[in-house]
């Protein structure tokens, strides 16, 4: 039996996030059966964290146990040879049989794309937010800053049903950038760990900022209050992708 790393990229599109569901079609269950396929075997894949119904990944990394006797190598070649054409295995390794997918990262970086002009982009349209009117871009700088480090977010969180009573919600936001190339406006956002839609509130708090709606100060307030209400909407889905999660390096290199 070996613990292997697998560097997944797939189009949230046609998803409902990547936990298996009772209804609908999730990563995991597409790539466990991938597994079985090229495998022989049933094996449950775990991964460093669950991306939400419509949201894109270049680098979410998940870890799993078998006993196949493929190299890392022709493991991955499988993989893509049966996996759908929205879902690739970038990268198979052998890690360390003690490797945690989601409990060893130091940090997950997720970016939100928004196409900022006053015409569609239909090629990018199921990558982009598409936002028409100006943004005051410097106002969101402002207001990002007051946002990274450690604090409560509680006022950012968000599940359906309410979040978990009991739910921890400081975290330490690392990075939250904002910065504007060409027509596309990119808000990088990088945490050892979020809380569930952080970042798509982050983003359109941020959003109501650029357009007036929210000062920096009322972020901070907002921040300080720990009211849902306060912050602004839920941005779309489609606009964000986990680009990269980070680990130590000697606990996910091969062996």
């Amino acid at each position: 039996m070996r613990r292997f790393r697998v560097t997944l990229e797939y189009d949230g599109k046609e998803f409902q996030g990547w936990q298996i569901q009772p209804q609908g079609r999730s990563v995991q269950g597409v790539v466990e059966d991938a597994l079985a396929e090229v495998t022989c075997e049933r094996v449950r894949i775990h991964a460093a964290g669950r991306t939400d119904a419509g949201v894109h990944a270049r680098g979410q990394v998940a870890h799993l146990d078998s006993a196949t006797r493929l190299p890392a190598l022709d493991l991955r070649k499988a993989l893509n040879a049966v996996l759908p054409v929205d879902v690739a295995a970038r990268e198979v390794q052998v890690v360390h049989p003690e490797f945690d997918a989601r409990r060893d990262t130091l940090s997950k970086r997720y970016v939100y794309r928004i196409l900022h002009r006053p015409s569609p982009g239909p090629l990018r349209r199921a990558r982009c937010w598409h936002i028409r009117g100006p943004l005051a871009l410097e106002a969101m700088a402002e207001a990002s800053d007051a946002l990274k480090g450690t604090h409560d977010f509680a006022a950012f969180r968000g599940a359906p049903g309410g979040p978990p009573p009991d739910e921890d919600t400081r975290r330490t936001l690392d990075v939250l950038r904002v910065a504007l190339r060409t027509d596309e406006l990119e808000i990088m956002a990088e945490a050892r760990s979020f809380l569930r839609y952080m970042v798509r509130n982050l983003v359109g708090t941020l959003v109501e900022v650029g357009q007036g709606r929210l000062s920096p100060q009322q972020v901070a307030e907002a921040l300080a209050s720990r009211q849902r209400a306060l912050t602004g909407p839920t941005a779309p889905a489609h606009g964000l992708c986990l680009e990269e999660i980070r680990y130590p390096e000697d606990r996910g290199g091969g062996c």
